[in-house]
């Protein structure tokens, strides 16, 4: 019994170190999407909302892990047109894709011995998956007007609905009372896009943006 007791009263201090947890924030600097042809176009969304979690390590190391959110859409447009004599045709064919991003980043990180305002670098990695995704394909007909519409949600472009990337990042941690506020730009380089239909749209691999996180 006294092993048992030694052992547990020794395994505290690995459990008990600080631990921080609250929102992230912030907007990207980089699309979602590329687009290739001027007919393709992607309507980005312009906020990452989410949590974080850290626990501080001694030496001024801590090691964050997130959520984040973001929501995506694409729409390409594409027109075709037939003359058969002196009669003419049109085909309209509108793709638009709709689907939320989940990102898991974990990160190590180091911050500079300094008061009050503590400047931090991280690095780690990240995973990001896509969930509820809708692919909607109407074609217009024309000079006679009518329409179909299908959905899917394995759209042609889709390469990879799950894929992992390399994270850097620095910020600074700012102690105001009870709270700590760590505005902070992240890099991210993914190791193989989401989409990929050539010559039309593929998922941007480079991603940077500015997140601000508030822990308590």
């Amino acid at each position: 019994m006294r092993p048992l007791f030694l052992f547990l009263l020794g395994a505290v201090p690995a459990f008990s170190q600080p631990f921080s947890a609250g929102l992230k924030a912030g907007v990207p600097f980089t699309d979602f999407f590329n687009t290739v042809q001027s007919a393709s176009y992607s309507v980005p969304n312009r906020y990452i909302v989410g949590a974080m979690a850290e626990i501080r390590l001694p030496a001024g190391f801590a090691i964050e892990a997130d959520v984040l959110y973001r929501h995506l859409n694409y729409t390409d447009h594409l027109s075709q047109v037939a003359i058969a004599g002196a009669i003419s045709s049109s085909t309209t064919t509108t793709d638009r894709a709709t689907s939320s991003s989940w990102e898991f980043p974990i990160v190590l990180k180091y911050r500079f011995h300094t008061p009050l305002v503590r400047p931090y670098v991280e690095s780690g990695v990240a995973w990001d998956t896509l969930s509820g995704l809708t692919d909607t394909i109407t074609q217009t007909f024309a000079p006679i007007i009518s329409s179909s519409t299908t959905s899917t949600s394995k759209p042609s472009s889709l390469s990879n609905n799950t894929t992992m990337g390399f994270v850097i990042g620095a910020g600074v941690d700012v102690h105001a009372l009870v709270i700590h506020i760590s505005p902070e730009i992240r890099y991210t380089r993914w190791a193989s896009p989401h989409f990929n239909l050539a010559g039309v749209i593929s998922s941007n691999q480079n991603q940077a943006e500015f997140l601000v996180g508030i822990t308590f």
